[in-house]
């Protein structure tokens, strides 16, 4: 019977135990969902402006390209403008150009 009592009485510890650690629990549980709200809203915020920056950027980046392509056709057309209108010239730009390209690749090997 002692036996038995023994064991009774370490029964009632651990009840006792438990129910003074449920408030404790509960109160890591309650905290731990305060931070991981903490966090997710602030991972929202972080989210909602990277995705801003990459739209503004992606817009950017489009109007430059478009600018460099609209300088690069005005270049063309005025280069073919000139040939056309200059052949004999354009022919020695385009020889001399190739000579200087030519020697500059010699002297690299």
């Amino acid at each position: 019977m002692a036996t038995t009592q023994g064991r009774t009485a370490t029964a009632g510890n651990s009840t006792s135990n438990a129910a003074i650690n449920s408030p404790v629990t509960e109160k890591a549980s309650e905290a731990a969902h305060h931070a991981v709200d903490a966090m997710a809203e602030k991972a929202a915020t972080a989210e909602d402006s990277l995705r801003k920056t990459a739209a503004s950027s992606k817009a950017t980046i489009d109007q430059k390209q478009e600018e460099l392509k609209m300088q690069m056709q005005s270049s063309y057309e005025r280069s073919k403008q000139f040939a056309h209108e200059n052949p004999l010239a354009a022919a020695g730009i385009a020889f001399a150009a190739g000579m200087l390209v030519s020697a500059l690749l010699r002297r690299g090997n």
